[in-house]
Formats: structure tokens, sequence, C-alpha cells
């Protein structure tokens, strides 16, 4: 390519990765390793599955560069775009541990809810729903990536292709927000 492959543009290592060059392959995983891995153990909570989702996403990645529209988002946003939709379906697919009988009361305990609690529960989730709804689509998405997937405003930043300054700025001003209107509704 000329250049020294870390300073390759990102669309020109990912169609380098098309054509099956070794050294171009761990050029681009190089590059994006971290990110990746960081979306996927955000999601599954698990490093050792978070390191079998993104391997898989490389995978996925070298088998459709060809069909990546830079028009529609950055390598990076495409890659973590990849890794967040392997990561749910691992999470999905995960079978259930198997309980010891000794610990299976403390855990019904545990899950077992009361009429009362249960509509405590569901009338607190549906404001909370309705306080994310009323913001603006941007700051709505950075606030439940950060809040429902538990991810740091990096990742945030490198899911959405967007710099890490303003992930934090709409997570923050997403939470302001939200507080605001909650704040609103139990003083009414």
């Amino acid at each position: 390519m000329g250049l020294p492959l870390e300073r390759v543009p990102d669309e020109a290592l990912l169609s380098g990765l098309a054509t099956g060059d070794p050294e171009i392959a761990v050029a681009f995983v190089r590059r994006f390793q971290r990110s990746v891995y960081g979306v996927a153990v955000a999601v599954v909570g698990d490093p050792r599955l978070a390191e079998d989702v993104a391997q898989q996403t490389f995978e996925r990645a070298w088998r459709h560069a060809q069909v990546y529209d830079g028009r529609r988002g950055s390598v990076r946003a495409w890659l973590t775009a990849i890794a967040h939709n392997l990561a749910i379906d691992a999470v999905r697919a995960r079978r259930a541990v198997p309980v010891a009988p000794e610990d299976l009361e403390t855990l019904v305990g545990i899950v077992s809810e009361t009429p009362e609690r249960h509509a405590l529960a569901d009338d607190a989730a549906e404001r909370v729903r309705r306080a994310v709804a009323a913001l603006p689509r941007e700051q709505a998405r950075a606030l439940v990536m950060a809040g429902i997937y538990g991810m740091t405003a990096r990742e945030v930043a490198a899911f959405e292709g967007i710099p890490l300054g303003t992930a934090k700025t709409r997570i923050r001003a997403g939470t302001i927000k939200v507080r605001a209107l909650l704040e609103r509704e139990e003083t009414r």
C-alpha cells in the first residue's frame, strides 16, 4: 500500500483485509481489537465469551468486507455494530447455569415478587421509559448504552463513531434530563 499499515486509513485497511493478506489482517485486528472487545465484554459481561465474540466479529468483517458501505458510517461503527449484534446473540444463546439445590430456595426468594412490588417496579420502569423516550434520540441511545448495557463512555463513542467528549456529553445531558423529568413527576 506504500504507507506503513499504522497510517493506512480504516477503509483502505478493510479493503486490504478482504484480500486475505495476513499482515493487513493483523494490522486491522490490532487497530480495532480494543473497541470490539470493549463492546463485547460490556454486553456479555464475561471476558472469555467476549473474546469469542471478538474473534467472530473479525471473522465476519473479513468475510463481508466487500459489502461495507462508507456512506452508512465509519469502519469502527460498522465493526462495533457487528460485535454488538454478535454479543447479543451470544447472551441469548447462553445456557442456563445449573444451581445447587441448597441455593435454590434463596434464589426463589430473591426473584419472587409480591403483587405490590411488581406493580411499583412496573410503574417505576414505565416512568423511566417515558423519560428516556422524551430525550433527543442521540442522548437516549447513549444513555441506554451506558445505563442498560453498562458500556463506558469510550465504548459508546466507539460504537456510535463519535468523539469521546461527545459521548460523555450525551450521557451526562441525558442523565440530567431524565433525573429532572422523574423529579418533576414525583412532585405532581
